[in-house]
């Protein structure tokens, strides 16, 4: 496995890069002041521009380790932040990482999510050398269910009852998608 680090990555419509306190105002304004994005993958939401500067420091901390994997989703066309993805949980020793990821509602339903989870995915496995990657999402996540499908994913399990949200109990969904799937599936994302 080789620890990288975030590098930028540039796909069609959207540029992969690391985070930078510019980016505090779109982050506010898109997405992380949004309760209904930053609650379906269990998020605080974030009210404040000194809040949301918090968050980028803690981001660009991140950033000083090879095996820190977040970035921020710009769109080329408008050149705002309108999200972020992220291997949040990386496992040198088993060579698996798990992805997530949120865009702001004013993107949802544009292809922007899916674009950037196979440009992230590709560099996985072709960049880090990833044996796994995983997903998981809550069932009642349908958006996010489509972009995991679309990704080429298999599901692998249900922790049921998972989450409590909104008064009541979630499951949580898991998929993955091995090495030598990728080379047979995913590589033709293009």
């Amino acid at each position: 496995m080789n620890s990288i680090g975030t590098t930028t990555i540039e796909t069609d419509r959207l540029l992969l890069r690391h985070f930078s306190f510019d980016d505090a105002n779109d982050m506010l304004n898109y997405w992380a002041s949004k309760a209904e994005v930053q609650q379906m993958y269990s998020e605080p939401v974030y009210s404040t521009i000194e809040e949301v500067n918090g968050l980028i420091q803690k981001y660009i901390d991140g950033y000083k380790s090879n095996d820190y994997y977040r970035w921020a989703v710009i769109e080329k066309n408008g050149k705002s932040c309108i999200g972020q993805i992220a291997y949040y949980l990386v496992d040198t020793t088993n060579h698996f990482a798990e992805i997530e990821y949120c865009i702001g509602t004013d993107f949802q339903n544009r292809g922007y999510i899916t674009e950037a989870a196979r440009a992230i995915i590709r560099f996985g496995f072709e960049k880090i050398g990833l044996n796994k990657i995983q997903i998981s999402t809550k069932s009642i996540n349908a958006p996010s269910r489509r972009v995991i499908e679309k990704c080429g994913f298999t599901y692998e399990g249900t922790l049921r009852e998972y989450f409590y949200f909104n008064g009541r109990y979630v499951d949580r969904l898991y998929f993955s998608m091995l090495r030598n799937e990728y080379f047979k599936v995913g590589a033709n994302y293009d």
